[in-house]
Protein backbone atom coordinates (compact mmCIF):
# COMPACT_ATOMS: atom_id res chain seq x y z
CA UNK A 1 0.00 0.00 0.00
CA UNK A 2 1.73 3.29 -1.38
CA UNK A 3 0.62 6.46 0.54
CA UNK A 4 -0.79 8.83 -1.06
CA UNK A 5 -1.79 12.34 -0.41
CA UNK A 6 -5.52 13.59 -1.13
CA UNK A 7 -5.31 17.13 -1.72
CA UNK A 8 -8.93 17.58 -4.03
CA UNK A 9 -11.65 15.49 -3.39
CA UNK A 10 -15.01 14.93 -4.95
CA UNK A 11 -18.28 14.46 -2.93
CA UNK A 12 -19.95 12.20 -4.92
CA UNK A 13 -23.60 12.87 -3.01
CA UNK A 14 -25.90 15.97 -2.26
CA UNK A 15 -27.75 17.36 0.74
CA UNK A 16 -26.89 17.59 4.39
CA UNK A 17 -24.06 14.34 3.93
CA UNK A 18 -22.45 16.68 1.07
CA UNK A 19 -22.28 19.63 3.51
CA UNK A 20 -21.05 17.36 6.39
CA UNK A 21 -17.78 15.61 4.20
CA UNK A 22 -16.88 19.44 3.06
CA UNK A 23 -16.51 21.03 6.41
CA UNK A 24 -13.73 18.12 7.08
CA UNK A 25 -11.79 18.66 3.67
CA UNK A 26 -11.60 22.36 4.21
CA UNK A 27 -10.64 21.53 8.05
CA UNK A 28 -7.87 18.93 6.88
CA UNK A 29 -6.74 21.60 4.32
CA UNK A 30 -8.50 19.46 1.09
CA UNK A 31 -10.21 21.18 -1.48
CA UNK A 32 -13.88 19.83 -1.52
CA UNK A 33 -15.18 19.61 -4.93
CA UNK A 34 -19.04 19.32 -5.56
CA UNK A 35 -21.13 17.71 -8.14
CA UNK A 36 -25.18 19.00 -8.35
CA UNK A 37 -28.20 17.60 -10.58
CA UNK A 38 -30.44 20.28 -12.28
CA UNK A 39 -32.82 19.32 -9.24
CA UNK A 40 -30.32 20.63 -6.97
CA UNK A 41 -29.14 23.77 -8.50
CA UNK A 42 -30.32 25.89 -5.77
CA UNK A 43 -28.34 23.31 -2.88
CA UNK A 44 -26.26 24.91 -0.10
CA UNK A 45 -23.39 22.08 -0.55
CA UNK A 46 -22.69 23.46 -3.75
CA UNK A 47 -21.78 26.89 -2.44
CA UNK A 48 -19.34 25.94 0.10
CA UNK A 49 -17.35 24.06 -2.45
CA UNK A 50 -14.28 24.75 -4.04
CA UNK A 51 -15.98 23.65 -7.22
CA UNK A 52 -18.90 22.13 -8.72
CA UNK A 53 -20.06 20.09 -11.71
CA UNK A 54 -23.17 19.66 -13.20
CA UNK A 55 -25.08 16.54 -13.85
CA UNK A 56 -27.58 17.19 -16.41
CA UNK A 57 -30.98 15.87 -15.21
CA UNK A 58 -33.01 15.29 -11.85
CA UNK A 59 -33.34 11.77 -11.34
CA UNK A 60 -30.69 9.86 -9.53
CA UNK A 61 -30.01 7.30 -12.54
CA UNK A 62 -29.73 10.66 -14.56
CA UNK A 63 -27.06 12.18 -11.87
CA UNK A 64 -25.79 10.64 -8.76
CA UNK A 65 -26.12 7.40 -9.99
CA UNK A 66 -24.48 7.92 -12.77
CA UNK A 67 -21.21 6.35 -13.04
CA UNK A 68 -19.65 7.40 -15.92
CA UNK A 69 -20.23 10.74 -15.84
CA UNK A 70 -18.56 11.07 -12.03
CA UNK A 71 -15.66 9.03 -13.40
CA UNK A 72 -15.36 11.27 -16.62
CA UNK A 73 -15.46 14.27 -14.04
CA UNK A 74 -12.66 13.25 -11.82
CA UNK A 75 -10.33 12.49 -14.61
CA UNK A 76 -11.21 15.89 -16.77
CA UNK A 77 -10.41 17.54 -13.05
CA UNK A 78 -7.37 15.90 -11.75
CA UNK A 79 -9.93 14.61 -8.79
CA UNK A 80 -7.39 12.79 -5.98
CA UNK A 81 -10.61 10.92 -4.49
CA UNK A 82 -14.08 10.72 -3.94
CA UNK A 83 -16.32 10.46 -0.95
CA UNK A 84 -19.62 8.80 -1.97
CA UNK A 85 -21.18 9.61 2.08
CA UNK A 86 -24.04 7.28 2.35
CA UNK A 87 -26.85 6.32 -0.09
CA UNK A 88 -26.77 6.77 -4.22
CA UNK A 89 -23.26 4.99 -4.74
CA UNK A 90 -21.63 4.33 -1.10
CA UNK A 91 -22.63 0.52 -1.34
CA UNK A 92 -22.07 0.46 -5.28
CA UNK A 93 -19.06 -2.78 -6.35
CA UNK A 94 -18.91 -1.42 -9.92
CA UNK A 95 -18.15 2.48 -8.98
CA UNK A 96 -15.63 1.83 -6.35
CA UNK A 97 -13.85 -0.18 -8.97
CA UNK A 98 -14.46 1.96 -11.39
CA UNK A 99 -12.18 4.91 -9.62
CA UNK A 100 -9.66 2.43 -9.23
CA UNK A 101 -9.17 1.43 -12.79
CA UNK A 102 -9.06 5.29 -13.17
CA UNK A 103 -6.59 6.06 -10.57
CA UNK A 104 -9.14 7.77 -8.51
CA UNK A 105 -8.98 6.96 -4.70
CA UNK A 106 -12.52 5.81 -3.35
CA UNK A 107 -12.95 6.56 0.38
CA UNK A 108 -14.16 3.50 1.31
CA UNK A 109 -13.68 -0.14 1.48
CA UNK A 110 -12.65 -2.65 -1.52
CA UNK A 111 -15.08 -3.41 -4.12
CA UNK A 112 -14.81 -7.06 -2.80
CA UNK A 113 -15.74 -6.32 0.49
CA UNK A 114 -18.73 -3.88 -0.52
CA UNK A 115 -20.17 -7.09 -2.73
CA UNK A 116 -19.44 -9.70 -0.11
CA UNK A 117 -21.37 -7.54 2.71
CA UNK A 118 -23.68 -6.45 0.20
CA UNK A 119 -25.28 -9.89 -0.04
CA UNK A 120 -26.87 -10.49 3.14
CA UNK A 121 -26.70 -13.89 2.30
CA UNK A 122 -23.70 -13.82 1.72
CA UNK A 123 -22.40 -11.81 4.81
CA UNK A 124 -24.00 -14.58 6.81
CA UNK A 125 -22.25 -17.39 5.70
CA UNK A 126 -18.95 -15.29 6.26
CA UNK A 127 -20.43 -14.58 9.79
CA UNK A 128 -20.72 -17.96 10.81
CA UNK A 129 -17.72 -19.43 9.06
CA UNK A 130 -16.31 -16.70 11.52
CA UNK A 131 -17.80 -18.78 14.29
CA UNK A 132 -20.58 -15.78 14.72
CA UNK A 133 -24.61 -16.33 15.82
CA UNK A 134 -27.01 -14.90 13.08
CA UNK A 135 -30.48 -14.94 12.72
CA UNK A 136 -32.06 -18.22 11.85
CA UNK A 137 -32.81 -18.47 8.57
CA UNK A 138 -32.95 -19.44 4.64
CA UNK A 139 -29.14 -19.91 3.98
CA UNK A 140 -30.05 -19.53 0.13
CA UNK A 141 -32.27 -17.11 -1.79
CA UNK A 142 -35.87 -18.05 -1.69
CA UNK A 143 -36.59 -17.83 -6.07
CA UNK A 144 -40.35 -19.46 -5.76
CA UNK A 145 -43.91 -19.68 -3.63
CA UNK A 146 -43.55 -23.23 -2.53
CA UNK A 147 -39.97 -23.02 -1.74
CA UNK A 148 -40.79 -19.89 0.30
CA UNK A 149 -44.02 -21.53 2.11
CA UNK A 150 -41.49 -24.64 3.13
CA UNK A 151 -39.27 -22.10 4.46
CA UNK A 152 -42.40 -20.89 6.16
CA UNK A 153 -43.00 -23.77 8.16
CA UNK A 154 -39.46 -25.00 9.07
CA UNK A 155 -38.45 -21.50 10.75
CA UNK A 156 -41.99 -21.39 12.21
CA UNK A 157 -43.97 -18.18 11.79
CA UNK A 158 -43.60 -15.01 12.55
CA UNK A 159 -40.71 -14.66 9.98
CA UNK A 160 -39.51 -11.79 7.85
CA UNK A 161 -39.32 -11.54 4.08
CA UNK A 162 -35.49 -9.75 3.61
CA UNK A 163 -34.48 -8.79 -0.04
CA UNK A 164 -31.00 -10.14 -0.24
CA UNK A 165 -29.65 -7.44 -2.38
CA UNK A 166 -30.29 -4.41 -0.43
CA UNK A 167 -31.19 -2.55 2.96
CA UNK A 168 -33.33 0.59 4.41
CA UNK A 169 -36.29 -1.32 5.04
CA UNK A 170 -36.83 -1.98 1.45
CA UNK A 171 -38.61 -5.24 0.64
CA UNK A 172 -39.06 -6.36 4.38
CA UNK A 173 -42.46 -8.53 5.03
CA UNK A 174 -43.39 -9.82 8.81
CA UNK A 175 -45.89 -12.64 8.02
CA UNK A 176 -47.38 -14.54 10.95
CA UNK A 177 -49.82 -16.89 8.90
CA UNK A 178 -49.73 -18.90 5.90
CA UNK A 179 -53.04 -17.27 4.47
CA UNK A 180 -50.67 -13.87 4.30
CA UNK A 181 -47.33 -15.20 3.08
CA UNK A 182 -48.06 -15.41 -0.78
CA UNK A 183 -49.15 -11.79 -0.73
CA UNK A 184 -46.23 -10.94 1.48
CA UNK A 185 -43.57 -13.17 -0.85
CA UNK A 186 -44.90 -11.52 -3.92
CA UNK A 187 -44.69 -7.50 -2.71
CA UNK A 188 -41.12 -8.36 -1.45
CA UNK A 189 -39.69 -9.60 -4.81
CA UNK A 190 -41.46 -7.05 -6.64
CA UNK A 191 -39.99 -4.09 -4.01
CA UNK A 192 -36.69 -5.68 -3.88
CA UNK A 193 -36.29 -5.51 -7.87
CA UNK A 194 -37.47 -2.28 -7.70
CA UNK A 195 -35.27 -0.80 -5.34
CA UNK A 196 -31.90 -2.76 -5.75
CA UNK A 197 -32.51 -4.66 -9.43
CA UNK A 198 -32.60 -8.12 -8.16
CA UNK A 199 -35.76 -10.07 -6.34
CA UNK A 200 -33.77 -11.98 -4.52
CA UNK A 201 -35.23 -12.70 -1.37
CA UNK A 202 -34.31 -15.07 1.79
CA UNK A 203 -36.86 -15.80 5.30
CA UNK A 204 -35.49 -15.19 8.85
CA UNK A 205 -37.43 -16.09 11.79
CA UNK A 206 -38.66 -12.79 13.00
CA UNK A 207 -37.89 -11.73 16.59
CA UNK A 208 -40.71 -9.74 18.58
CA UNK A 209 -39.64 -6.76 20.35
CA UNK A 210 -35.89 -6.67 19.33
CA UNK A 211 -33.67 -3.52 19.65
CA UNK A 212 -31.71 -3.14 17.09
CA UNK A 213 -27.89 -2.35 18.20
CA UNK A 214 -25.25 -1.50 15.75
CA UNK A 215 -21.28 -1.15 16.24
CA UNK A 216 -19.17 1.16 14.65
CA UNK A 217 -16.05 -0.12 13.32
CA UNK A 218 -13.24 1.60 12.05
CA UNK A 219 -10.14 -0.27 9.85
CA UNK A 220 -7.09 0.25 8.23
CA UNK A 221 -5.37 -1.43 5.69
CA UNK A 222 -2.62 -2.89 7.75
CA UNK A 223 -5.23 -5.30 9.25
CA UNK A 224 -5.94 -2.96 12.33
CA UNK A 225 -9.57 -2.64 13.24
CA UNK A 226 -11.60 -1.21 16.02
CA UNK A 227 -14.78 -0.60 17.24
CA UNK A 228 -16.20 2.65 18.39
CA UNK A 229 -18.99 1.35 21.01
CA UNK A 230 -22.64 0.65 19.76
CA UNK A 231 -25.94 2.97 18.77
CA UNK A 232 -28.93 1.84 18.89
CA UNK A 233 -31.61 2.66 16.41
CA UNK A 234 -34.56 0.89 17.55
CA UNK A 235 -37.31 3.40 17.14
CA UNK A 236 -38.05 3.09 13.77
CA UNK A 237 -41.09 3.28 11.21
CA UNK A 238 -41.59 1.07 8.48
CA UNK A 239 -38.13 -0.23 9.50
CA UNK A 240 -36.66 2.86 8.76
CA UNK A 241 -34.99 4.81 11.59
CA UNK A 242 -36.47 7.71 13.24
CA UNK A 243 -34.37 8.47 16.16
CA UNK A 244 -30.95 6.75 17.77
CA UNK A 245 -28.92 7.05 20.23
CA UNK A 246 -24.92 6.45 21.80
CA UNK A 247 -24.76 4.36 23.63
CA UNK A 248 -28.25 2.03 24.07
CA UNK A 249 -29.52 1.55 27.54
CA UNK A 250 -29.43 -1.79 27.18
CA UNK A 251 -25.76 -2.93 26.62
CA UNK A 252 -23.83 -2.62 29.77
CA UNK A 253 -19.73 -2.46 29.81
CA UNK A 254 -19.61 -6.83 29.75
CA UNK A 255 -22.35 -7.04 26.61
CA UNK A 256 -20.27 -4.29 24.84
CA UNK A 257 -17.31 -5.78 24.50
CA UNK A 258 -18.86 -8.94 24.05
CA UNK A 259 -20.48 -7.49 20.56
CA UNK A 260 -17.62 -5.12 19.72
CA UNK A 261 -15.41 -8.04 19.99
CA UNK A 262 -18.13 -10.14 17.30
CA UNK A 263 -17.96 -6.64 15.14
CA UNK A 264 -14.59 -6.54 14.77
CA UNK A 265 -14.61 -10.42 14.40
CA UNK A 266 -17.26 -10.26 11.32
CA UNK A 267 -15.10 -6.94 10.03
CA UNK A 268 -12.14 -9.03 9.70
CA UNK A 269 -13.58 -12.04 8.28
CA UNK A 270 -14.03 -9.83 4.79
CA UNK A 271 -11.30 -8.17 5.11
CA UNK A 272 -13.00 -4.97 5.81
CA UNK A 273 -10.81 -1.90 5.81
CA UNK A 274 -12.48 1.76 6.75
CA UNK A 275 -15.59 2.82 8.65
CA UNK A 276 -18.64 0.09 8.53
CA UNK A 277 -21.42 -0.72 10.68
CA UNK A 278 -22.01 -4.23 11.86
CA UNK A 279 -25.59 -4.61 12.88
CA UNK A 280 -27.39 -7.00 15.43
CA UNK A 281 -30.49 -7.42 17.13
CA UNK A 282 -30.55 -7.99 20.75
CA UNK A 283 -33.58 -9.82 22.11
CA UNK A 284 -35.43 -9.69 25.39
CA UNK A 285 -32.91 -12.52 27.40
CA UNK A 286 -29.59 -10.52 26.72
CA UNK A 287 -28.87 -13.02 23.13
CA UNK A 288 -27.88 -11.14 20.27
CA UNK A 289 -27.50 -12.61 16.51
CA UNK A 290 -25.63 -10.79 13.45
CA UNK A 291 -28.21 -9.71 10.96
CA UNK A 292 -26.19 -7.30 8.32
CA UNK A 293 -22.88 -5.07 7.76
CA UNK A 294 -23.12 -2.03 5.97
CA UNK A 295 -20.13 -0.97 4.35
CA UNK A 296 -20.30 2.86 4.55
CA UNK A 297 -20.98 6.10 6.72
CA UNK A 298 -23.74 5.83 8.92
CA UNK A 299 -27.03 8.32 8.86
CA UNK A 300 -26.75 8.17 12.23
CA UNK A 301 -22.83 8.23 12.75
CA UNK A 302 -22.87 11.86 14.48
CA UNK A 303 -24.07 10.24 17.83
CA UNK A 304 -20.78 7.97 17.87
CA UNK A 305 -18.93 11.10 16.81
CA UNK A 306 -20.37 12.84 19.85
CA UNK A 307 -19.33 10.22 22.51
CA UNK A 308 -16.11 9.41 21.74
CA UNK A 309 -14.99 13.01 20.43
CA UNK A 310 -13.83 11.30 16.52
CA UNK A 311 -14.58 12.49 13.20
CA UNK A 312 -15.40 9.75 11.11
CA UNK A 313 -15.03 11.46 7.89
CA UNK A 314 -11.48 12.59 8.81
CA UNK A 315 -10.71 8.87 10.16
CA UNK A 316 -12.05 7.66 6.39
CA UNK A 317 -9.68 9.91 4.59
CA UNK A 318 -6.49 9.30 6.99
CA UNK A 319 -7.87 5.23 5.79
CA UNK A 320 -7.57 5.92 2.04
CA UNK A 321 -4.49 7.48 2.33
CA UNK A 322 -3.02 4.57 3.26
CA UNK A 323 -2.46 5.65 6.91
CA UNK A 324 -2.37 3.60 10.14
CA UNK A 325 -5.19 4.06 12.52
CA UNK A 326 -3.38 6.71 15.22
CA UNK A 327 -4.97 4.44 18.60
CA UNK A 328 -6.06 1.30 19.96
CA UNK A 329 -9.18 -0.44 21.20
CA UNK A 330 -7.93 0.27 24.76
CA UNK A 331 -8.36 4.19 23.63
CA UNK A 332 -11.34 4.46 22.27
CA UNK A 333 -13.68 6.36 25.64
CA UNK A 334 -17.37 6.79 25.53
CA UNK A 335 -18.03 10.02 27.23
CA UNK A 336 -21.54 10.75 27.88
CA UNK A 337 -24.68 9.95 26.18
CA UNK A 338 -25.58 11.62 22.73
CA UNK A 339 -29.05 11.37 20.69
CA UNK A 340 -30.35 12.10 16.99
CA UNK A 341 -33.55 12.69 15.53
CA UNK A 342 -34.22 12.55 11.60
CA UNK A 343 -35.99 15.99 10.57
CA UNK A 344 -38.14 14.99 7.42
CA UNK A 345 -40.18 17.34 5.23
CA UNK A 346 -43.30 15.37 5.50
CA UNK A 347 -47.20 15.50 5.99
CA UNK A 348 -48.14 13.71 9.37
CA UNK A 349 -52.20 14.20 7.95
CA UNK A 350 -51.46 12.16 4.70
CA UNK A 351 -49.43 9.32 6.53
CA UNK A 352 -45.75 10.75 6.19
CA UNK A 353 -45.74 10.91 2.65
CA UNK A 354 -42.67 13.49 1.04
CA UNK A 355 -43.79 17.25 1.62
CA UNK A 356 -42.08 19.28 -1.42
CA UNK A 357 -41.90 23.13 -2.35
CA UNK A 358 -40.25 26.09 -0.57
CA UNK A 359 -39.04 26.08 2.88
CA UNK A 360 -40.69 30.05 4.08
CA UNK A 361 -39.21 29.70 7.72
CA UNK A 362 -36.67 27.76 8.88
CA UNK A 363 -35.07 29.02 12.13
CA UNK A 364 -33.01 25.82 14.05
CA UNK A 365 -32.05 25.66 17.53
CA UNK A 366 -29.10 27.16 19.05
CA UNK A 367 -27.34 25.82 22.39
CA UNK A 368 -24.90 24.28 24.62
CA UNK A 369 -25.02 20.36 23.33
CA UNK A 370 -26.95 21.19 19.97
CA UNK A 371 -25.63 20.18 17.10
CA UNK A 372 -27.25 20.08 13.40
CA UNK A 373 -26.72 19.17 10.09
CA UNK A 374 -28.97 20.14 7.64
CA UNK A 375 -28.54 21.22 4.26
CA UNK A 376 -32.23 23.22 4.89
CA UNK A 377 -32.18 27.04 4.30
CA UNK A 378 -35.10 30.14 4.52
CA UNK A 379 -36.23 30.26 1.12
CA UNK A 380 -35.01 26.30 -0.16
CA UNK A 381 -36.74 24.72 -2.52
CA UNK A 382 -37.52 20.51 -1.66
CA UNK A 383 -36.76 18.59 -4.35
CA UNK A 384 -39.07 15.64 -5.58
CA UNK A 385 -36.31 13.69 -6.59
CA UNK A 386 -35.03 12.38 -3.70
CA UNK A 387 -35.29 11.52 0.35
CA UNK A 388 -37.67 13.89 2.11
CA UNK A 389 -34.66 14.03 5.08
CA UNK A 390 -33.70 17.60 5.12
CA UNK A 391 -31.04 17.10 8.32
CA UNK A 392 -30.38 15.86 11.61
CA UNK A 393 -30.89 17.41 14.71
CA UNK A 394 -28.21 15.71 17.43
CA UNK A 395 -27.93 16.38 21.09
CA UNK A 396 -24.85 15.60 23.83
CA UNK A 397 -24.76 15.42 27.61
CA UNK A 398 -23.20 13.69 30.48
CA UNK A 399 -26.46 11.50 30.82
CA UNK A 400 -29.18 9.80 28.83
CA UNK A 401 -31.58 12.28 30.84
CA UNK A 402 -30.10 15.32 30.25
CA UNK A 403 -29.74 14.38 26.42
CA UNK A 404 -33.30 14.04 26.25
CA UNK A 405 -33.93 16.78 27.65
CA UNK A 406 -31.88 18.69 25.57
CA UNK A 407 -33.59 17.26 21.98
CA UNK A 408 -37.38 17.34 23.90
CA UNK A 409 -35.70 21.52 23.99
CA UNK A 410 -34.41 21.76 20.52
CA UNK A 411 -37.30 20.02 19.16
CA UNK A 412 -39.58 22.58 20.55
CA UNK A 413 -37.17 25.45 19.20
CA UNK A 414 -37.23 24.05 15.23
CA UNK A 415 -39.31 26.07 13.23
CA UNK A 416 -39.88 24.77 10.12
CA UNK A 417 -42.50 25.60 8.02
CA UNK A 418 -43.40 25.97 4.23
Amino acid sequence: MVKRKIKRLLVANRGEIALRIIRTCREMGIEPEAIYSDADSNALHIVHASASYRLPGHSPAESYLNIPLIVDICKAHNIDAVHPGYGFLAENADFAQALEDAGVIFVGPSAKSIRDFGDKLIAKKMAKEAGVECVPGTPEPVHTLEEGLKAFHEIKPPVIIKAAAGGGGRGMRVVRTEEEFAKAFRASQSESLTAFGSDKVFLEKYIEKPRHIEFQVLGDRFGNLIHLGERECSIQRRHQKLLEEAPSAAVDEKLRAEMGAVAVKVAKSGGYYGAGTVEFLLDARGKFYFMEMNTRLQVEHPVTEMVTNTDLVREQIFIAEGQKLTYKQEDVQITGHSIEARINAEDPLTDFLPALGKLNRYLPPMGNGIRLDSSAYEGYEIPMHYDSMIGKLITHAHDRSTAIAKMRRALREFIVTG
